[in-house]
């Protein structure tokens, strides 16, 4: 990791940042359409195509958001990460922490978990899949309030930062 802190992100971060959730809120609101197509290869029937067409766009966006993530945490690992902003109390920096955290757990676990049950066959994987999805929208709905706490009620740039890329 660097030195020093950034002042801010780069536009490939931000970038993957906001590609990343589109997809991610896509997988949340279509992700229910691969459980036809699940069942019936749990049950050793024939899924009808259109259930295949649409289990494995969401299988391919999956690996995609993994594929992408990865990169970000590269990016993250390189390039570093901004500061928290002055004056930030220990426990905002820790929910913050906390939040990311569990943010790039969820990110690599769902799609790992999902692959592990659907390329592997494994049920479990699949139950630990879809336990996580109330997880993720948990901890993506705090991160959301917390940018939109510091932006409009805390004043700072934190929100800023991920919408205009430093160079």
């Amino acid at each position: 990791m660097v030195a020093r802190r950034p002042l801010g992100y780069s536009a490939a971060h931000i970038a993957l940042h906001w590609i990343i959730a589109a997809l991610v809120i896509f997988q949340l609101v279509m992700g229910d359409l691969n459980k036809p197509a699940y069942r019936a290869f749990e049950r050793g029937t024939v899924p009808a195509e259109t259930d295949v067409f649409s289990a494995y766009i969401h299988v391919y966006v999956g690996i995609s958001i993994l594929l992408l993530a990865f990169v970000r945490l590269f990016l993250r690992w390189r390039n570093g990460a901004p500061a928290a902003p002055a004056g930030e109390r220990a426990f905002q920096r820790w929910a913050a922490s906390a939040a990311h955290f569990l943010l790039y757990v969820a990110i690599f676990a769902m799609p790992v978990s999902g692959m592990v049950a659907w390329f592997g066959g494994i049920g479990d994987a699949g139950e630990i899949h879809e336990l996580a999805k109330p997880v993720i929208i948990i901890v993506v709905a705090l991160h959301a309030a917390g940018a939109l706490w510091q932006h409009f009620i805390a004043r700072t740039d934190v929100l800023r930062r991920m919408l205009k890329p430093v160079f």
